[in-house]
C-alpha cells in the first residue's frame, strides 16, 4: 500500500471515528473492525465478504455497522446486479470509481474515466441538478469469456442490415 493510501485510510477512519462520536453512538469494537476493514478496500465488498474476514464479529452487528456508516455518508451501496448489494467507504476528498460487474462469477474491478465524469457533471445543461450518481457496467470478464468457448457475445442492439 503507498504512503498517500495508507494516509487516506487514516483520514477517512478517523472521520468515521469522529461522526460516530458526534452522532453519539457509542464506542464498539465490533464496529471499529468493520470501519478498518472498509478503509482498506479499494472496491465494493458484499456484507457477506465483510463478515466473512472479521472472525467473531457477528453478521448482524457487521449489518448494523454497515447500515450507520452508510446513514451517516461514511459509506455507500453500491449495485451489483441481481440482488447483490456492495458496500465501499465514501471518500472525504470526493473522489470515486465507477464499476465493471461479471455477471458470470461476480468478479468487481473498480474504473475511472475523465471524460465519463465530465459528462455526468455536464448533465446540468440539460436542466437537472445531479446530487450523486453511480456507474455499473455489467457484461463478462475475461476468464469467464475465455472459459467457455461456445460464449457468443451478449447482443444488446440489433444488428444493423445494409440495403443493396
Amino acid at each position: 500500500m503507498s504512503k498517500s493510501a495508507a494516509k487516506s485510510d487514516g483520514a477517512w477512519s478517523e472521520i468515521a471515528r469522529e461522526r460516530i462520536a458526534a452522532a453519539g453512538l457509542r464506542r464498539s469494537a465490533p464496529r471499529q473492525r468493520v470501519i478498518d476493514l472498509l478503509a482498506t478496500q479499494n472496491c465494493a465488498r458484499t456484507a457477506i465478504e465483510i463478515d466473512s474476514e472479521l472472525d467473531g464479529v457477528g453478521r448482524a452487528t457487521v449489518y448494523r455497522a454497515i447500515e450507520q456508516l452508510e446513514e451517516l455518508g461514511l459509506a455507500q451501496k453500491v449495485d451489483l446486479g441481481g440482488s447483490a448489494h456492495g458496500y465501499e467507504k465514501v471518500e472525504p476528498s470526493g473522489h470515486h470509481h465507477h464499476h465493471i460487474v461479471c455477471d458470470e462469477c461476480g468478479k468487481v474491478e473498480p474504473f475511472e474515466d475523465e471524460a465519463l465524469e465530465e459528462a455526468i457533471h455536464d448533465i446540468h445543461r440539460k436542466g437537472f441538478e445531479l446530487k450523486t450518481h453511480e456507474v455499473t457496467l455489467h457484461g463478462h470478464c475475461v476468464n469467464c469469456t475465455s472459459s467457455d468457448p461456445r460464449r457468443t457475445p451478449t447482443r444488446t442492439h440489433p444488428p444493423t442490415t445494409t440495403k443493396n
